[in-house]
């Protein structure tokens, strides 16, 4: 009987996983160059209203969850031509998420070879140092700050061309409340499938962005506004150190339920919202009045402006945003540029509303210097730029581990978290 070969990575598509509030997505694509890429495809599950399974980047419900993980790797598998997508990179974010600074010191005795090996168990003993001093959190990523040989600073990662006997390595440290991961590697249990590696979604975005500008732009010192469906995040970087991360636990999702309390149906809000808000009535370049139903409990129609409803819109903005422009003010003179991304980012008048109120220079992260040029128009939005920041670095993974076997979550595994489950009340 021939030997059936061990399935590695390697021989798989590149696949990213977005778990966001408002849907699952999923991409997978191949490095066609370095830094390019071409998407074979792209599924989406909304969450649905009632059985909503992640709120504000935290999995409520890992059933649900694992069900839709797995129902979106499988279309997607289906719309690629493969059998199954075993394993998938995800970025990870979140409400409680913070950032510390930690590092790990080897000293060699002699100059050695820098090994992976030798680097990926410095990694977890900085990720167990703040795992001990906090048991209540997790630490979510670990993105390399900076590396020192026999005290020498080092710009890139460390090789296994180069020796050393004393070897620093930096990190800057995501973590948040254990919760979080718990359900995270609960939820790709229950779906069958693995975490071939996760990132935090700060990283995977200035990643991309950083790939399309430039280098320069992290080290001139950069910030993101993360605008989602039930998070906005405001992350700070320059010269190798994230600076601020700060999470306002409401987004694009609030001020559609902001304009549902008006009467206006839910859907019809959403609609409202993004086929017609403005951040700002002085955005607003026709106003129009616009006839819409009312609520069902209510029935009939109502007429609102278009200038009425940015004034809405301006307010729970205004609300959302404060707190992390406030936060900025203090940083702003460190950096030079804000980029702006997410879901909520695309609102009109948005870079201009925001412009208004920072000295950075306000602009769109980009990331279709990453993607082929006969991409889709619409994988170019910024919806789907920690998707391809994830894709990014899930190729930057795999060129460091090569040939590592697909890690899939044993049948017993699967049916103990299944038996537990009869017992566990998850709301």
């Amino acid at each position: 009987m021939a030997r059936r070969q061990t399935q590695t990575a390697d021989s798989l598509p590149l696949v990213a996983l977005d778990l966001g509030s408002d849907s699952v997505r999923a991409m997978a694509a191949r490095r066609i160059a370095p830094d390019l890429f071409q998407i074979l495809g792209v599924e989406e599950r909304p969450q649905k209203v009632g059985n909503i399974c992640i709120e504000q980047g935290i999995i409520t419900q890992s059933s649900s969850a694992g069900y839709v993980i797995a129902e979106v790797l499988k279309l997607l598998a289906n719309r690629i031509g493969v059998d199954e997508l075993p394993t998938a990179f995800i970025s990870v974010g979140g409400q409680s998420m913070q950032i510390v600074a930690v590092h790990s010191r080897r000293d060699q005795a002699r100059k050695k070879e820098i090994s992976q090996a030798l680097l990926d168990e410095m990694e977890r003993e900085c990720k167990e140092k703040i795992e001990l001093r906090n048991p209540d959190a997790a630490v979510l990523g670990l993105v390399p700050s900076y590396f020192k040989l026999d005290g020498v600073e080092q710009d890139e990662l460390p090789t296994a061309e180069q020796r050393a006997a004393l070897v620093e390595a930096h990190y800057i440290a995501f973590y948040g409340r254990k919760v979080m991961d718990t359900q995270l590697q609960k939820s790709f249990s229950q779906a069958g499938r693995s975490i071939e590696h996760a990132f935090v979604r700060p990283e995977t975005l200035l990643s991309a962005f950083a790939t399309c500008d430039g280098n320069h732009v992290l080290m001139n010192g950069c910030a993101v506004l993360d605008m989602g469906a039930q998070t906005t995040t405001l992350t700070v970087y320059k010269g190798g150190q994230y600076l601020l991360n700060k999470v306002v636990p409401k987004g694009g999702y609030h001020i559609t339920r902001m304009l549902e309390q008006q009467g206006i149906g839910f859907a019809t809000a959403e609609v409202l919202k993004k086929k017609f808000g403005c951040a700002s009535p002085a955005y607003v370049e026709k106003n129009v009045r616009l006839r819409v139903p009312a609520a069902p409990e209510i029935g009939g129609e109502m007429i609102i402006s278009s200038a009425e409803l940015a004034e809405a819109i301006e307010l729970k903005l205004h609300e959302i945003l404060s707190p992390l422009m406030d936060e900025l003010k203090k940083v702003e003179g460190r950096i030079s540029t804000l980029y702006i991304t997410g879901g909520g980012s695309m609102m009109a008048g948005m870079a201009d509303y925001i412009q208004a109120q920072t000295t950075a220079r306000v602009q769109y992260g980009a990331h279709n210097l990453l993607l082929h040029r006969d991409t889709e128009e619409k994988y170019l939005s910024p919806q789907y730029t920690s998707l391809v920041g994830t894709i990014l670095l899930g190729q930057d993974y795999r060129d460091s581990h090569k040939n590592q076997p697909v890690r899939k979550p044993g049948f017993f595994d699967r049916v103990k978290e299944s038996t537990l489950d009869m017992f566990i009340d998850q709301n």
